[in-house]
């Protein structure tokens, strides 16, 4: 396998574009536990321009009934993220200080991983985020309640 670059530009350009849209050419689950991770699935595709398509464990959308857990969860994608060793985008945990625009924040309460969103913007030092379900373009981190965040830095790209 290749290496590409994770096109960061490209993914906050789309999130831009969608943070308070839907994109006609995925399902919006809104009304089926929230958009979110389905929204920063998108915005990591508009960056790497690959999916993953091995059964389970991948990382893919061709619609709302042929998707791996990983596009639409929370926890699957994280893990997809950290552990992917295939095709796709893969990266790793870091802190806030580590991270750029294109990575992605996570939310828990009570250990479990309920919300992702998009670094969007850095100004001044804070990290800015898009989203759906609550959708915001530009929210500050410090506006989220939360008890842990989890920020994963997205190295690169294999094809």
């Amino acid at each position: 396998m290749r290496l590409k670059n994770y096109d960061r530009n490209a993914a906050v350009s789309y999130a831009r574009a969608w943070a308070f849209g839907r994109n006609p050419s995925y399902y919006n689950f809104d009304g089926l536990g929230g958009d979110c991770t389905n929204f920063v699935s998108q915005c990591i595709f508009a960056g790497a321009g690959v999916m993953n398509y091995s059964p389970v464990f991948g990382w893919y959308y061709i619609s709302s009934d042929n998707r791996a857990p990983s596009w639409t969860g929370v926890d699957f994608l994280g893990d997809f993220l950290l552990n992917n060793a295939g095709a796709g985008p893969f990266g790793r945990l870091g802190v806030d200080s580590d991270c750029d625009i294109g990575d992605v924040v996570q939310f828990s309460r009570g250990g479990d991983f309920y919300h992702s969103a998009i670094i969007s913007g850095i100004s001044g030092g804070e990290i800015l985020l898009a989203a759906h379900t609550f959708d915001a373009l530009n929210r500050p981190l410090r506006t989220y309640s939360y008890e842990q965040a989890r920020f994963i830095r997205i190295d690169g790209v294999r094809i």
